[in-house]
């Protein structure tokens, strides 16, 4: 037999030697960067955990990642390091290229990496607790949806140090975003709403407690936008849900041309103990702008000193369709700024965190600055009205401006004794 030296003969193919393989060589980065959406029951609309199932997209994943519009990853390299970095390296790009030129070739399945073990219908770990929308929400087919409010029991009777949590929306085609409050035993925020249905400020009979559906200092659990993902803190950090404790869900819902419905569940892992600091969520926000028409470049920006020393983990800015750039700073002294994180590229339909890989130490008076940038002119395709001029609103149509952080302080410090100056 006539040997055919630097081939392999792998699958049936004939596979050049330099040539990637789909089990050794494109299987490692699928596992680090893509699978974690592109899985059965997941966000993406196909799955990457078998040759079978990758094979048929091979152009499209070159193509995707050489442009770097997937993985969805949008801070600028100029700023900041990050320990949830989706993005791919050159080098990945290149092996991802060259699979696909090289005709997919499967390679030998005894080089494949061990699969990943996902816990099935979540990102986290299994949850310790389930909490679930009693009723689905009927959603109709168009029109404005008032924000929905839905009060979850948690009939905990004692303290829950929560170390991973994620909300799960049934039908995330209807869902622009949802928000999960700690509602402790003695707040007074939504006494006298109805408990485990969903209902809209407008809903409520009393003038002031429909007011107060819009304002509250509870703390947040967590935030769900279209693509982001599920919390999960490091060992020694986790968040608190007092004893007796209701979560209040927020739902904001979308119309999509038919009729449907969704239930939301929201899943809680516990940490292990007592842990070293306490997670709070905190946001620079700043509701009081007005983008004339037409405008491509329109700037609104906040800024806020830091009450009492905290380690700064992880931003979530958010938006609307007009949104274009943000960025977190630091205003340092003689007004020198200092950026944490910059998106070029703001895009509404990937809201992503954004979590420090090492945590920053702000000091009380430390000065933080969100700037964001909107583009409300006809050359922004995702623009709903470039003739209209733009205020803060609920709806998609409107717009918002809000930078939301998180921070690390004291175990025994909540959410309104942090704010407290000394």
């Amino acid at each position: 037999m006539r040997s055919v030296p630097a081939l392999l003969i792998l699958s049936g193919l004939a596979v050049g030697a330099d040539t990637p393989t789909f089990y050794r060589d494109v299987l490692p980065i699928l596992q680090t960067h893509c699978q974690s959406c592109h899985r059965a029951g997941e966000i993406a609309p196909m799955a990457f955990d078998t040759y079978q199932h990758t094979r048929p997209f091979a152009a499209a994943i070159r193509e995707q990642t050489t442009l770097r519009k997937m993985p969805p990853w949008f801070a600028d390299p100029c700023c900041g390091h990050f320990w949830n970095d989706r993005s791919l390296s050159a080098a990945e790009i290149a092996t991802l290229a060259a699979w696909a030129e090289g005709k997919a070739p499967a390679g030998d399945p005894a080089t494949a990496p061990p699969p990943l073990n996902f816990t099935e219908g979540w990102n986290i770990a299994a949850p310790d607790v389930v909490l679930t929308m009693p009723k689905a929400k009927a959603i109709p087919a168009s029109g404005d949806v008032p924000y929905q409010y839905i009060i979850l029991p948690t009939h905990f009777a004692e303290d829950r140090w929560v170390s991973m949590s994620e909300i799960r929306p049934s039908n995330r085609a209807v869902v622009h975003h949802a928000v999960a409050y700690v509602r402790p035993a003695d707040s007074k925020w939504l006494r006298g709403a109805p408990v485990g249905v969903p209902f809209s400020a407008d809903d409520l009979p009393e003038g002031a407690l429909r007011q107060d559906a819009f304002f509250t200092i509870s703390d947040i659990l967590l935030v769900y936008a279209p693509g982001s993902l599920p919390d999960a803190w490091p060992t020694g950090f986790a968040k608190l849900i007092p004893a007796g404790s209701d979560i209040v869900l927020q739902m904001h819902y979308t119309t999509t041309g038919k009729s449907t419905q969704d239930q939301t569940r929201l899943g809680l892992v516990f940490a292990a103990g007592r842990p070293d600091k306490r997670v709070l969520t905190v946001q620079l926000t700043n509701d009081k702008f007005s983008i004339p028409a037409g405008e491509a470049d329109y700037r609104v920006e906040v800024h806020g000193s830091i009450p009492n020393d905290a380690l700064l983990l992880s931003f979530f800015p958010h938006m609307h369709l007009r949104g274009k750039t943000f960025e977190y700073n630091i205003v340092e002294p003689h007004g020198r700024i200092r950026t944490l994180l910059r998106i070029p590229h703001y895009d509404f339909f990937w809201q992503l965190s954004y979590r420090l890989a090492t945590p920053i130490a702000l000091k009380a008076g430390t000065i933080l600055e969100a700037v964001a940038t909107f583009d409300n002119s006809r050359n922004n395709s995702h623009n709903p009205d470039p003739t209209a001029t733009v205020t803060w609103g609920e709806q998609t149509w409107a717009e918002m401006m809000v930078g939301f952080f998180d921070v690390a302080v004291d175990p025994d410090i909540d959410k309104p004794h942090f704010f407290v100056r000394h």
